[in-house]
């Protein structure tokens, strides 16, 4: 074989491998009445609204699925790891939704330790299910939220992505940076985890998680 075409075989496969990667990872679909774990903060416990309207609500409407929300106010990724364990210990879980992070932006908290933790729990989330999702949180960015441009801290996609997990993206930026679906700056009314709930069902749905 020549050199040239050792250099296009190589070529060849390193693109189909890199087009793989890119490629969103399909699940089989949960039926309904799975136990979905749903781990978080305030923004998953519906702070800003009532309990009744938090977003996990809206998503186990959508879906049917027995949603377990463990959403609790002010928790960070350390937090949720100390807390995970029993989480899943007690409840059982089918799949693993998780959607943390904020409050480790808001407390300055080095991104390599924010991440390091996410690692261990998807690590932990993994070993229980293959239906393990991640909700992209905003990066922190006071002119972004002046002028209702927030986006995703880039670091949920690169994790869901070296770890074939669902990503729903833009549900938590694109309501948060809408006036009239936050109860405050970093919080969502009503009808803004309403939109969250919507918006985390079709990412879901398209990645598999829902039979259509």
């Amino acid at each position: 074989m020549s050199g040239l075409v050792r250099f296009l075989a190589a070529l060849l496969v390193f693109s189909v491998v890199a087009c793989s990667r890119d490629q969103p990872v399909v699940f089989a679909p949960l039926p309904p009445g799975a136990v979905v774990l749903v781990v978080g903060d305030s923004l998953v416990a519906g702070t800003g609204a009532s309990q009744a309207q938090a977003w996990p609500v809206g998503l186990a409407r959508r879906t049917r699925w027995e949603i377990v929300n463990a959403g609790v106010p002010g928790d960070t990724t350390a937090g949720a790891l100390e807390r995970l364990p029993d989480l899943i210990a007690d409840h059982r879980p089918d799949a693993l939704i998780i959607a943390i992070g904020g409050n480790d932006f808001l407390r300055n908290v080095p991104t390599d330790v924010t991440r390091a933790n996410l690692e261990v729990l998807i690590r932990e989330s993994r070993a229980t299910s293959r239906h393990v999702a991640l909700v992209a949180i905003p990066a922190l960015s006071l002119g972004r939220a002046a002028v209702g441009r927030l986006s995703d801290h880039e670091m949920y996609a690169a994790l869901a992505r070296e770890h074939e997990l669902a990503l729903v993206p833009s549900a938590v930026s694109d309501v948060l940076s809408r006036e009239e679906w936050r109860s405050d700056r970093i919080h969502a009314n009503a009808e803004g985890y309403a939109r969250i709930a919507e918006k985390v069902a079709e990412s879901l749905a398209a990645q598999g998680w829902v039979r259509r």
